[in-house]
């Protein structure tokens, strides 16, 4: 009896210690944008070949939804495309950081299978579409900058995304900057009421409604489109140019930006100046607090953020995402030092 009891207490010591051996990985949830979502799943899954120890699930529910849940403290951290606004943050319970991660351009996307040829359009052309007033693809101010474009004579579908979006927000924000009536009727944001079209969740929802619905318009960050094989139009710049976007004219978009940074890096590039800047680019940040609740997860957070912004970088461009330009790496580094426990930085030196 007593052989079979010291055998029971060794079986239960050995499991004991078996168990002590296999730590579980440290859960990080993050969710928001799906702008950068498909970069984001290719960062997650390279860091977890280098860091065993955390496992980080990042959810694709829209930039709106990313600030609403990092402001309630439901998740680790935010992604968005927009950068949060001064009553958004005053709503937080905390300080919350903009960390800079990539760039992206935000393409125009159609769907006119019979027709030859690479669709250009205005600011004014682009504006008005969105307002309802260019009811039809063969409108007259379509085709005078279409010269040789068999343009049809369909209704235009207009889509624009359902849920709240960073790219929205900076879709919006340049259609306000290059339209008085759209900036006044409209607005820009994450979410707007639209004057005109039917909704899409998610840049995958964008993308699937322009694909399946002939003569339709609509708007998606650039990697959906190339993934989708979706045309997309070349844009009008500041500088008279029609530009497709592109690694190299979201580069060019940035390069203005990133002298007038402001020091909390939340910036708008839509619309820069320049030959060869494509003219509805942004930013997509991680928002990430800086004072931390849970020292174990501030610190893998931080980790995790610094790989991103340094060896995650050399990942973009495969992706069709700009990588961030150095002096916006030297920024992103201060603020990811900042970020602490108790007041005590915790990433290390």
């Amino acid at each position: 009896m007593f052989k079979k009891r010291l055998v029971s207490i060794l079986l239960v010591f050995l499991l004991v210690l078996s168990g002590c051996g296999q730590r579980q990985a440290l859960l990080i949830n993050g969710a928001g944008a799906s702008f950068p979502y498909p970069i984001y799943s290719r960062w997650i899954a390279e860091y977890g070949k280098v860091e065993k120890g955390v496992k980080i699930n990042y959810q694709s529910i829209g930039s709106g939804a990313g600030i609403q849940q990092i402001t309630a403290g439901v998740i680790d951290f935010g992604g968005s495309d927009a950068p949060m606004s001064d009553e958004q943050l005053k709503l937080a319970p905390g300080e919350i950081l903009h960390i800079p991660t990539v760039l992206g351009a935000v393409a125009v996307i159609y769907n006119l299978p019979d027709m030859k040829g690479k669709l250009k359009i205005t600011p004014a052309i682009l504006a008005d579409i969105y307002l309802g007033r260019i009811k039809k693809w063969n409108d007259p101010s379509l085709l005078a900058v279409n010269p040789g474009l068999k343009l049809p004579d369909s209704a235009i579908l207009v889509v624009h995304r359902s849920d709240g979006s960073g790219t929205t927000s900076i879709f919006t924000d340049y259609l306000s900057t290059v339209s008085p009536e759209w900036k006044q009727k409209v607005g820009k944001g994450t979410s707007v009421q639209w004057p005109v079209g039917i909704g899409g969740k998610g840049n995958e929802g964008v993308s699937k409604e322009v694909q399946s619905s002939a003569a339709s318009i609509g708007y998606v960050e650039l990697a959906y489109a190339l993934l989708n094989n979706l045309e997309y139009a070349g844009v009008q710049n500041k500088a008279g140019k029609f530009i497709g976007p592109s690694l190299e004219s979201t580069t060019a978009a940035a390069a203005g930006a990133v002298a007038a940074m402001p020091e909390d890096l939340r910036v708008s590039i839509v619309d820069p100046p320049g030959e060869d800047a494509y003219p509805i680019a942004g930013f997509t940040y991680i928002l990430v607090y800086k004072e931390q609740a849970d020292p174990a997860k501030g610190k893998a957070v931080a980790e995790f953020l610094w790989w991103a912004v340094h060896e995650g970088e050399k990942l973009a461009a495969e992706l069709h995402y700009a990588p961030l330009p150095p002096e916006v790496v030297k920024k992103a580094e201060e603020k990811l030092k900042s970020i602490n426990y108790q007041g005590k930085a915790l990433l290390a030196n």
